[in-house]
């Protein structure tokens, strides 16, 4: 569970009790830290917190003088890892400075808020913040439904820009700007879409590729279409169980269906990761060529099995699709480019053999894919310097 799922939560039970809280928020970062710009931390007034802003060495520190710190309005603070009696600048934990945005309920409320919608809807925001001057906490947002959130007062119509900007970009800015006629820093969080786990198969092996998924933080859902297998039962941490209509797979969408219509695979989105593993060779068939004819597939498709299966499965699909299968050298090269675009068989090499293992190696892949990252050892990774 990642630590959107923890403090949105803790936010809702804080806000439904009329209560005041803290919102710590890592806003620059010099030199090596174990979070980035983004994490959050929300601390309540009995004591408890949720999420993380460093390794563990910071949020002590934090939480004892959060309160009073923002007791006159939000505030921008920065921490050192250093230990008090350490001979080097950074001490022991990763020899960095963090720049937190500590914030009460009064400027937090609107980005958790926010945050809650795009966490339901799996959907991209970037989020403006002031952090300078008397305008410091003021926001805009990109990627909302319905207008910014109750409490928000837009300061200039450049704030609003730059949280578009910064949507439309996918990445994360910082400028200065004008706010109430003094430049101050601005910057611009990119949080992209929560993404989704998508297990076609409702066997005993997806119940830890499962229980990884949600530790992450991802939208997961099952689906087969064996109803004694895809039951809310077996997987009750599941977003979503589905009993798929096998016998209309492939269904490929026609021009009379409206846009943005369902497929009967379900709601699957570009961020998202398919793995299909029902062990059922029709079942299989039928699930790849409808995840292939989608016209905004998901970003990761895995297959479980050898390559050679993957290969029968590809070609059995094509004749599900009514493709042509001659000349046989055209339909074999419509298979491979087919497999090209497959993690077959998926996963990474982890010497993985038992159910838990396997998923661990293909929860690997997939954020390896997601995340553009390379999996390598991090100490061949620029030296190991992140």
């Amino acid at each position: 569970m990642n630590d959107i799922e923890r403090i949105l939560p803790l936010g809702r039970e804080l806000e439904a009790a009329g209560a005041d809280y803290v919102l710590a928020t890592v806003v620059a970062v010099e030199g090596a830290s174990y979070r980035r710009p983004g994490a959050l931390m929300l601390l309540a007034p009995d004591g408890r917190r949720a999420g993380t802003v460093s390794g563990g060495c910071l949020e002590a520190q934090v939480a004892s003088r959060a309160w009073w710190l923002t007791a006159n309005g939000p505030c921008v603070q920065r921490y050192s890892t250093a230990e008090e009696d350490g001979e080097r600048p950074y001490g022991s934990g990763c020899g960095g400075v963090v720049s937190l945005l500590l914030e009460r309920r009064a400027t937090a409320g609107p980005v958790l808020a926010a945050l809650q919608q795009a966490f339901d809807r799996r959907a991209p925001l970037a989020v403006a913040t002031v952090l300078e001057g008397e305008q410091i906490g003021r926001r805009a947002f990109g990627g909302l439904e319905g207008g910014p959130p109750a409490g928000i007062q837009v300061v200039e119509d450049r704030l609003q820009e730059l949280a578009e900007r910064a949507r439309a970009s996918r990445k994360s800015i910082e400028e200065q700007i004008s706010a109430g006629g003094i430049e101050a820093r601005v910057w611009v969080d990119f949080r992209p879409a929560r993404p989704g786990l998508w297990i076609f198969g409702a066997g005993d092996d997806a119940q830890p590729l499962l229980h990884l998924g949600k530790e992450l933080g991802w939208f997961v859902a099952v689906a087969d279409g064996r109803s004694q297998l895809a039951a809310r039962e077996r997987f009750p941490l599941a977003d979503e169980v589905r009993v798929l209509p096998i016998g209309e797979l492939p269904a490929i969408q026609s021009a009379s269906q409206p846009v943005g219509s369902a497929s009967p695979l379900g709601n699957l989105l570009a961020q998202d990761a398919a793995v299909v593993m029902s062990h059922s060779f029709e079942q299989d068939a039928r699930i790849l060529a409808a995840l292939l004819a989608l016209d905004s597939p998901p970003a990761y498709i895995g297959v479980l099995g050898p390559q050679r299966r993957t290969r029968e499965l590809l070609a059995e699909g094509a004749r599900l699709r009514g493709l042509p299968s001659e000349p046989a050298s055209a339909a074999a090269a419509q298979v491979e480019r087919w497999l090209a675009r497959l993690h077959s068989p998926m996963g990474l090499d982890l010497g993985a053999e038992s159910p838990e293992t396997i998923a661990f190696s293909v929860l690997a892949e997939i954020q390896k894919c997601l995340a553009g990252a390379t999996a390598l050892p991090l100490r061949e990774v620029r030296g190991g310097a992140r």
